[in-house]
């Protein structure tokens, strides 16, 4: 009984909508005016490789959709969408639009940009004066292709191709590829965590309360988790190692180190979770979180000598020390060679541990101190003289002002 209900109920349906479409089309026969036929001619030398606009339109007498009107070629398309009568300034919106999309697609996947190599703590310099050459390049030609199509005053207010103002780009063969929902999504997860940590932060302000780095690291964890649901795991690592607050940290840590991109995937990836909860415990003086972290950080260090090789481990630890930063920003400054910061470092430590010694002889006079200090002093001054080469020392020697 209950499919034969179906069946009646079905076959009424059928007939009224035949009978609506029979009279619709009976209308429109009358009112049609006679169709303007379409261009099939094609142009090879432009084409159109991304539409920028997909929209559904109430069927006009002609019985013309998007699909009627669109073509592989944007001479043919744009003949096409006068045809069906679009005015001017629709042909110009639509046309602007695709060519803006379709080089907004060249730019995310074709351009180097210093975010792709997230491994470098100091961008590279090379690579920003290229990114931006090119940049102006495909500029000039997408106004060179929509001159061309439109004519010279095709250009408005608002048609210069825009990134969205947000701390992230989407480029690259990874981020390069996403949906335009999934950009978006992403772009709303990093707003709403940033709102919350501006919140969070402006609470404890108006409560005059301090600063609380273990409740933003908790925030931000909550911000990668969404990102997590967004992202497949290699574009999250992605975004990770380019924007990710540790990856940040990392960077700023092994400024001097040189490392290469298999070195910071490693090292990324052995301590991202280690100094997300270490982050957790800021400002924590109960015994408990401070024995936690004193076992994290053992458990960080461990995981740093395990991503590296032992020379490179060893070099490591060694640019973490403020003495060696020091020599390394001297050299620097002095447009001295890399090579010279290690000897440079060595001088300096054996020159303060035999300062030390002296000063710790309480067998010696006040006038053999002074005798022997004098004597450490230029020791010193003569080995950075042989070392850094004549220009370079009186350089040091004048910003010391000795």
């Amino acid at each position: 009984m209950r499919r034969r209900t179906i069946l009646l109920a079905l076959l009424g349906l059928s007939l009224s909508l035949n009978l609506i479409l029979g009279t619709g089309w009976r209308l429109a026969s009358r009112a049609a005016p006679a169709k303007r036929p379409l261009v099939s001619r094609r142009s090879p030398a432009i084409t159109n490789i991304v539409r920028a606009m997909r929209t559904n339109l109430i069927y006009r007498p002609q019985l013309l959709s998007w699909r009627d009107i669109e073509s592989s070629d944007y001479v043919t398309y744009i003949e096409n969408l006068r045809n069906f009568g679009c005015p001017e300034s629709t042909v110009r919106d639509i046309i602007v639009a695709d060519v803006n999309q379709l080089f907004a697609r060249r730019r995310a996947t074709g351009i180097v940009s210093v975010a792709h190599q997230w491994w470098r703590s100091e961008p590279d310099l090379d690579v920003l004066q290229e990114a931006a050459d090119k940049v102006r390049e495909m500029e000039r030609e997408r106004r060179g292709l929509l001159t061309e199509l439109l004519g010279p005053q095709w250009e408005a207010p608002g048609d210069l191709l825009s990134v969205p103002e947000t701390s992230i780009t989407f480029d690259g063969p990874l981020l390069g590829e996403l949906a335009p929902e999934v950009k978006q999504a992403v772009r709303d997860i990093e707003l709403r965590g940033h709102e919350r940590q501006t919140a969070y932060a402006r609470r404890l302000a108006q409560e005059g309360k301090p600063s609380d780095p273990a409740g933003i690291a908790r925030l931000r964890e909550q911000t990668r988790e969404e990102l997590a649901k967004a992202l497949s795991p290699a574009q999250l690592e992605e975004y990770l190692l380019r924007y990710s607050h540790n990856a940040d940290k990392l960077r700023d840590a092994l400024s001097g180190f040189a490392a290469t991109p298999e070195e910071f995937r490693s090292l990324f990836r052995a301590t991202d979770s280690l100094d997300a909860q270490l982050q957790m415990l800021a400002g924590a003086t109960d015994q408990a979180s401070l024995k936690r972290r004193e076992e994290l950080e053992r458990q960080r260090e461990e995981a740093v000598q395990q991503a590296l090789k032992p020379e490179r481990f060893e070099f490591y630890r060694l640019n973490q020390d403020p003495a060696f930063q020091e020599a390394r920003d001297t050299a620097e400054r002095l447009g001295t060679a890399p090579e010279t910061v290690l000897p440079l470092y060595q001088i300096n430590q054996a020159t303060e541990e035999e300062r030390q010694r002296v000063l710790g002889n309480n067998e010696l006079t006040p006038e053999e101190q002074s005798q022997e200090l004098a004597a450490i002093y230029q020791h010193q001054m003569d080995s950075l003289r042989k070392l850094l080469g004549e220009e370079a020392f009186k350089r040091l020697h004048a910003a010391s002002g000795k």
